[in-house]
């Protein structure tokens, strides 16, 4: 399971989403404009996208509806000309409807700099001019001929020039803009024909308008007033003023302050974000009185509307009163604001920004949105999770649980662990740490959110304890048991390089104590992730054999069948697939048997006795499944040991990308992925049970990659019931003991092994703790090993 790709924090509002309306509605065909426009209105450009000092990485275009009925917008267009061109050769076509005081977003091109846009309705490449040009909203999809005398155009619904010097507009152009401002229509709802007086150049805002111009007398507004007992602001849309507070901290384009003088209602915030969109002139310290508009700004890119927004003041106005001492820190767990311990969210049905109620006492949910923005303090954190690639630090106050025999906290199924918040590295450096460090003293920092999570912006670098954690080694089988392990080796290919394959080496001989039977997870082709058509994985298992070898392990073979290129998930191009590998020098043989291959479904045989054995050996378990779609197909393979039967099915199952993250606005969080893996259980279980058919005593192993707990529906199935139940080996430990990954801190199960009941008697079962605690991974994910002695069908 890969974590979501992230960018630094985002730093815009957003109060309105965009509204299109599904196609069958009745709707309104805007005339084309020789006049001001009655329907749809050009409300914000801004052509600075992903240019230095940028907020945003795209230029945009915002439209909004000021009719009562819908306009339908397929067929339209938005086009842009150079400030002194006569072409019109740049443009994007809409689709869709827009509803009613609805906003649509139309992304253009971008580059490296500023945070996404909320998510757009429409995306194209439009490549503005951050300081003049003009765009035209066309009721067509031809480009316009026109030249320089296209404001009054038929067809043109709609038309800005921004620039002093650009040779077209309504009346005059608006404003010049720059990398940081865009041109905004004061009041959205009118359109005058005049660029020059209906707009203003000011922070982009895309996707922030109302169906009614901002309140033109401010509300003076204490900071608890603007937060409010609840996820979105009382206040959101309105201008405020006279707000008060104390700097606590600033980034490159805003800054947190305080009020000193709190509330008595511990479920209103006192801290607030304020966006400057540059640099803010402001010092920690500062006495501090703010004007502006409360929004709510919810990030765009990968996941975004999954998102909670972050309440914040925009376009503010701010003049320095003083100095002041920033507040103390309020402290988060004992002898402070106690987190839930075990509800993050219990009385939502969908939007947790809209239903449910706000119990901050009792919801980790709402008890963090309770904190938002404030200067918080957590004395002598504890470490649940290793430093992420993304400088991320899972801690948890002291006093919390379930821990785990190694410092983290277990993920169980009525237990998500709302003790848990983030440490990011926006405003400093967030150190190495792995699971069961302490930090030292008490660490401050201000609350954020972003990407589905609490973030507590750290403001100096911790100081870290080590807890002494050490890696696991396995005991080595004794010369009566086979041992048989599985391990996810993280999108192995060649391109990985020596490090890779040796650090993977050592892992199998010096931790996994070089078991017999090693299934594997997420081996890739012979050229990764390059697109070539190869699928054959040769080169990757022999370059891993070879490094067992040099690391001091016995000789391996191999077995594997290539996937349909392009057809299994993963990475493109990786062709990503599971594979067997055993020792040579041991009691332990493959039975080869022709006849597996990438779409052949592998059945179960008997022999003269009535013994079950594998069609083809390896063999792929039902690869015409819809439920393999897109996913690795499982491997099967018959083993013998002295003698004895052993049938092995290693699996890697659909990740959980895409479902919703634990701190998301959907509560209670939508398992989108579940599905498909409840269908592959079933599908690898009906494998399973056609052996057990022939043979209750067949020594059946399955494991690897599952994507899902132990206490999953997933499980559930591939266990079954009655005679054929499988036991799962994860369910005989101890909770504390009870995980292979580590995800935003929640130590939990997602690699299994489960097996037959016949070999539970002579088992032993391990989980070796070598990599997901910390931040140095061969592999995100941990091995286990099982040592069993496989017994004569006729022994029960």
């Amino acid at each position: 399971m890969s974590a979501q790709n992230r960018s630094r924090r985002r730093l815009g509002a957003l109060v309105v989403t965009s509204s299109l309306v599904v196609s069958g509605v009745a709707v309104i065909a805007a005339a084309p404009a020789l006049a001001a426009s009655s329907t749809v209105v050009i409300t914000e450009v801004y052509g600075g996208g992903g240019n230095s000092g940028a907020p945003y990485t795209n230029d945009f275009i915002e439209l909004t509806n000021n009719s009562s009925s819908p306009v339908e917008l397929t067929g339209w267009s938005v086009q842009y000309g150079s400030t002194a061109g006569t072409t019109w050769t740049n443009k994007i076509n809409l689709t869709g409807s827009l509803a009613p005081g609805g906003v649509y977003l139309v992304q253009g091109a971008g580059g490296a700099n500023g945070q996404p846009l909320p998510t757009p309705d429409v995306t194209g490449s439009i490549n503005m001019s951050a300081s003049a040009g003009k765009v035209a909203l066309v009721q067509s999809t031809d480009n316009l001929a026109c030249g320089a005398d296209c404001d009054t155009a038929a067809g043109v619904i709609d038309f800005v020039g921004y620039g002093s010097a650009t040779n077209d507009s309504e009346t005059s152009p608006a404003p010049g803009t720059s990398n940081t401002t865009s041109v905004t229509r004061k009041d959205p709802t009118k359109d005058l024909d005049n660029n020059a007086t209906e707009f203003e150049a000011v922070n982009p805002s895309p996707k922030t308008l109302t169906s009614a111009p901002p309140d033109p007398d401010p509300v003076d507004a204490k900071i608890h007033d603007i937060q409010g007992a609840a996820h979105l602001s009382p206040l959101a849309g309105k201008l405020v003023a006279s707000v008060t507070g104390v700097v606590t901290a600033k980034s490159g384009n805003g800054f947190w302050f305080q009020d000193t003088q709190p509330d008595d209602n511990p479920a209103t915030s006192e801290g607030l974000f304020v966006f400057t969109s540059s640099a803010p002139t402001v010092a920690v310290g500062d006495a501090v009185t703010v004007k502006g508009t409360v929004a709510e700004f919810r990030p765009g890119g990968s996941g975004g509307t999954d998102n909670l927004t972050t309440t914040e003041v925009t376009n503010p106005t701010v003049a320095v009163t003083g100095t002041a001492a920033v507040p103390a820190a309020t402290i988060v767990g004992p002898g402070g604001r106690v987190p839930p311990s075990t509800v993050i969210d219990d009385d939502s049905t969908g939007d947790v920004e809209t239903t449910g109620t706000f119990e901050p006492a009792t919801d980790g949910l709402d008890f963090w949105e309770s904190l938002e923005g404030m200067w918080l303090g957590i004395n002598e954190p504890e470490v649940t999770g290793p430093t992420s690639s993304f400088r991320e630090l899972s801690v948890v106050p002291k006093g919390s649980s379930l821990r785990t025999v190694r410092g983290g906290i277990l993920l169980q199924k009525t237990d998500s662990n709302p003790e848990r918040v983030l440490l990011d590295d926006v405003l400093a450096p967030v150190p190495d740490a792995k699971t069961g460090d302490k930090l030292a003293g008490t660490v401050t920092g201000v609350l954020d959110y972003g990407f589905g999570n609490f973030k507590f912006l750290v403001t100096q670098t911790p100081t870290v304890i080590d807890g002494n954690v050490q890696r696991e080694k396995t005991k080595p089988s004794s010369p009566l048991q086979v041992s048989v392990a599985t391990f996810n080796v993280e999108n192995l290919d060649p391109s990985d390089g020596d490090a890779k394959f040796d650090g993977l080496a050592q892992a199998v001989v010096k931790n996994l104590a070089s078991p017999d039977i090693l299934g594997l997870e997420e081996v890739q082709d012979n050229d990764g992730a390059v697109n070539s058509g190869t699928t054959g994985a040769d080169l990757t298992l022999n370059m891993l054999a070879a490094a067992i070898l040099k690391a001091g392990g016995p000789e391996y073979a191999w077995r594997q069948i290539d996937p349909v290129d392009g057809a299994e998930g993963g990475e493109p191009g990786g062709n990503i697939r599971v594979a067997f590998m055993y020792r040579t020098d041991k009691p332990v043989k493959f039975v080869d048997r022709a006849g597996g291959g990438s779409t052949t479904a592998t059945t179960i045989t008997t022999d003269r006795f009535g013994r079950p054995h594998l069609s083809s050996s390896p063999g792929r378990v039902d690869p015409a499944n819809p439920a393999w779609a897109a996913t690795r197909v499982p491997l099967a393979g018959e083993f013998t040991w002295h003698s004895q039967s052993l049938f092995v099915v290693v699996n890697h199952f659909s990740s959980k990308g895409g479902d919703d993250p634990l701190w998301g606005r959907i509560q209670p969080p939508v398992q989108s992925s579940a599905p498909k893996r409840h269908e592959q259980a079933q599908s690898v279980r009906t494998f399973v049970d056609q052996i057990l058919a022939k043979d209750t005593g067949a020594n059946v192993i399955v494991l690897g990659d599952l994507n899902d707990f132990d206490f999953s529906q997933t499980a559930d199935i591939l266990i079954g019931s009655g005679k054929t139940a499988l036991i799962s080996l994860p369910k005989t430990l101890q909770a504390p003991e009870r995980y292979s990954y580590v995800f935003e801190g929640n130590s939990q199960i997602l690699d299994q092994i489960l097996m037959s009941k016949n070999l539970q008697p002579a088992s032993q079962y391990d989980i070796v703790h070598m990599n997901a605690e910390f931040p140095d991974q061969i592999s995100d994910h941990d091995p286990q090993v099982v040592k069993v002695v496989p017994l004569p069908s006729w022994v029960r």
